[in-house]
C-alpha cells in the first residue's frame, strides 16, 4: 500500500512540475498557435500509450 501512495504521489509532483514549466516557461516557445500544432500536441500521449502497451504485448 505505501508504494502505491509513494507512486501516486510521484505522479503528481511530476504533473505539477509540467504544468508550473509550461504555465511559466511556454510562452518562450517558438511554437506558432496553429490547427496542426494543436492537434499534434493533443495526440502525442496517445500514441506514446498506444506504442507502449503494443510494445508490452511482444
Amino acid at each position: 500500500m505505501r508504494t502505491q501512495v509513494n507512486f501516486i504521489l510521484k505522479i503528481l509532483i511530476l504533473s505539477l512540475a509540467v504544468s508550473v514549466l509550461l504555465k511559466y516557461g511556454g510562452s518562450s516557445l517558438p511554437i506558432a498557435p496553429t490547427s496542426l500544432n494543436a492537434l499534434i500536441i493533443v495526440m502525442i500521449p496517445t500514441i506514446v500509450v498506444a506504442i507502449a502497451l503494443l510494445w508490452r504485448t511482444k
